[in-house]
């Protein structure tokens, strides 16, 4: 028997989603809807979307854990492109718009920062995942292919602290513009101790015990009141 074609509703809401902010960005800037700096805020806009895009790409695997939706896997790679688009955005908008390809005052820039090394970092780290995210490569290197991806989680976690580092203010008071990232910082960690296996292991055991109780429990099985008293017992 044939099976029914299921509609890739969740493919398409990625892709959508992907563009989106893009295109809303140069909605904004035609409109003159961007800051006093405009240049500052495409920068700063592009990257913040990046994060987001890579922690979602993080997100992934422990939500397929607690959710067992099956399409969730096949999105990762998309997520993880998604993220480097911007993150090659938001590093051409830094070195063309913002400093015209000056190298020798970019470098001297990276150098002076500490912000700028983090970031530099994850770029660095992404790199090699987006050119390898192919089924070429997948097929290619065999094991060696997801050893390799594990440099999406200090990726993530250098990504974030960079925009947590780039903020106006102190990182360990949380005081200015830093308490956002510092919140997608530790969403970032939980994520990554959520990909931990035993707990990994022990979050998909209750997840299938839960699923399969609901299987078996009645259609028309009505929620137990505990604080309804027996019949037969006498009120005090």
């Amino acid at each position: 028997m044939k099976k029914k074609a299921v509609f890739p509703w969740l493919r398409i809401a990625v892709h959508v989603l992907g563009w989106l902010p893009l295109a809303v960005l140069v909605y904004d800037y035609f409109a003159n809807r961007l800051t006093i700096n405009p240049i500052q805020e495409i920068e700063q806009r592009l990257g913040r979307i990046a994060i987001y895009w890579l922690v979602a790409a993080l997100a992934v695997t422990p939500l397929y854990t607690l959710t067992g939706w099956r399409d969730l896997p096949n999105r990762r790679r998309a997520t993880g492109l998604y993220a480097f688009l911007y993150t090659c955005l938001h590093v051409l908008v830094f070195m063309g718009l913002d400093y015209g390809f000056y190298f020798s005052q970019i470098f001297s820039l990276i150098l002076g920062k500490v912000y700028l090394w983090v970031g530099a970092a994850a770029v660095l780290l992404l790199i090699p995942l987006a050119v390898t995210s192919f089924d070429y490569f997948i097929r290619k290197m065999g094991k060696n292919w997801k050893r390799l991806h594990w440099l999406v989680y200090p990726a993530a976690v250098t990504a974030v602290l960079h925009y947590a580092l780039a903020q106006k203010g102190d990182l360990f008071t949380l005081r200015g513009h830093v308490l956002k990232p510092f919140l997608w910082l530790l969403l970032t960690l939980f994520l990554l101790f959520l990909r931990i296996p035993p707990v990994r292991r022990w979050v998909s055991g209750r997840r299938r015990r839960l699923t399969a109780w609901l299987r078996r429990r009645p259609a028309n099985a009505q929620p137990v009141d505990i604080e309804k008293k027996p019949a037969n017992e006498e009120s005090l």
